[in-house]
Formats: structure tokens, C-alpha cells, sequence
């Protein structure tokens, strides 16, 4: 996977994530061309498309449209479905998740992403899993924020 951006259908992006290095201004460029062209299709239209050299995939949860774009030789459904787990993550942690959940909570929807997926790769197929590692990030955010009783014996040590 080259990146996956998330957006709204009034075209606001709402998170993006690069796994191929570009220039924040070929990022914009790219992003505005995406969100145009995907906005204007219709919703019974297909789910691929090709895109200059890449293929790209999206699928509309709600107010969100959750675009990938891949290699030519990838394949498409699976992509399809790593953003299927993505959203049903994004849903077991928010409790069915809006778009008002990923830009207040933008920092723990990065997070989930980065457990799901490495390099744009899947990095851990097992929901459960990736669910532990939030949890126990949560437990650990928890414990050491400023005035928490474990941060206040932490700092007595040093």
C-alpha cells in the first residue's frame, strides 16, 4: 500500500497516511485530485479504479470514505478488506465510530492504523490482538499522566 487518506463526502481530509515518500506539495496535489475524483463518481459504481499508476480502493462507511492506493499487481479485495478491519477496529474501540471520533480521537485513530498495519503491510491480522495493544497503551497513557500516583513514584526514583 502507497498511502490511505480518509475523508469526508464534503471532501475534508480527516486522516492520511504515507507509506512511499512524497513532497508535502505533490501530497496536497495528490490528495485533491483523489477526493475530486472519488466525490464525483456515483455510489453504485465500482470500488477500483485506476489512477496514473496505481490502482486505487475505497469504500464509504457513513460520512467517511476510506481510500487506499496500491500497486498494479495488488490485489484489490484485500485491500478492500484491510480497510473493512480497519473500520470494524475503528468500531469495537469508539463503539461505533463517527467522524466526530476520528478528529477529536485523531491520535488513537493513527494508532490503531500503525497496529494494523506496518509499512503498508499487514502487520497483525487478529482484531483481538490489536485490541490488547490499544488497551494496554490506553493503561499505560493512563498511568503516566501528570499527577497519576504511578508518575509521581516514577519521578521519585529518578
Amino acid at each position: 500500500m502507497q498511502f490511505m487518506l480518509l475523508f469526508s463526502r464534503q471532501g475534508k481530509l480527516r486522516l492520511q497516511k504515507w507509506y512511499v515518500a512524497h513532497p508535502d506539495k505533490l501530497k496536497k496535489k495528490i490528495t485533491r485530485e483523489l477526493i475530486t475524483t472519488i466525490l464525483a463518481r456515483k455510489p453504485k459504481m465500482c470500488s477500483f479504479l485506476e489512477w496514473k499508476d496505481l490502482k486505487i480502493v475505497y469504500k464509504r462507511y457513513a460520512s467517511l470514505y476510506f481510500c487506499c492506493a496500491i500497486e498494479q499487481n495488488d490485489n484489490e479485495l484485500l485491500t478492500l478488506e484491510v480497510i473493512h478491519r480497519y473500520v470494524e477496529l475503528l468500531d469495537k474501540y469508539f463503539g461505533s465510530v463517527c467522524e466526530l471520533d476520528i478528529i477529536f480521537n485523531f491520535e488513537k485513530a493513527y494508532f490503531i492504523l500503525d497496529e494494523l498495519l506496518l509499512g503498508g503491510e499487514i502487520q497483525e491480522t487478529s482484531k483481538k490482538n490489536v485490541l490488547k495493544a490499544i488497551a494496554a497503551q490506553d493503561l499505560l497513557q493512563e498511568e503516566f499522566r501528570p499527577g497519576s500516583e504511578l508518575s509521581y513514584w516514577v519521578l521519585l526514583k529518578e
